[in-house]
């Protein structure tokens, strides 16, 4: 009997620890995938709240993967923008755009109409994708309700990635990766083309 409360006890205090630690508490202290390793191929809710498989996407061209916070950000939005203007160039490079973030189908095309963009956003509500690539973090006390709200109650871990851009290949192997903790500086326009096309 008393081996069995103790096994309890174990498995009740690993459970909280795996729990309290599921994502780092930081955005300085994600460990994400590195080059030359592969994004997992996941299941995300698209716009129009159908499931699509990653490898699908990956399948049909070179992928500019970016993970943005949430349309509530303003400077995600500012850089959604930015990116939906070099998107012809990258086109014509051979590269498509896929931006992923936890919010809810619903609010991704709301995110859509008001930015006006031409590629693909994905839904990562329960932060599986983030987490996988190693980027998501715990979303700081003061954030919690906007990132709740954002995801329609979808992401119930209250996580944020870091904003972070991915060169990926048809399988998925990450060739190019600029990560950045300070969510206001992202990558511009001229480094990403120019990354985009050393890799062509």
């Amino acid at each position: 009997m008393k081996n069995a409360l103790l096994t309890f006890s174990f498995l009740f205090f690993s459970a909280v620890v795996l729990a309290q630690t599921e994502f780092p508490k930081t955005a300085m202290e994600i460990s994400p995938l590195l080059i030359g390793e592969k994004i997992p191929n996941l299941s995300l809710k698209s716009a129009d709240n159908v499931d699509v498989n990653l490898s699908d996407f990956f399948a049909n061209k070179k992928t500019i993967l970016v993970f943005y916070r949430g349309g509530w950000c303003p400077y995600c939005n500012l850089h959604l923008v930015a990116l939906g203007e070099s998107e012809k160039e990258l086109l014509e490079l051979g590269y498509q755009i896929i931006a992923v973030s936890p919010d809810s189908p619903m609010k991704l095309k709301m995110t859509d109409e008001k930015n006006k963009l031409n590629y693909s956003l994905l839904s990562d509500s329960n932060g599986a994708l983030s987490r996988a690539v190693g980027i998501a973090f715990q979303a700081p006390t003061t954030y919690k309700s906007i990132v709740n709200e954002g995801s329609d109650g979808g992401n119930t871990a209250s996580f944020l990635p870091v904003p972070s851009v991915f060169i990926v290949d048809v399988t998925g192997v990450i060739q190019f990766e600029h990560i950045t903790p300070d969510y206001k500086h992202r990558i511009s326009n001229d480094l990403l083309i120019a990354a985009a096309k050393s890799l062509k």
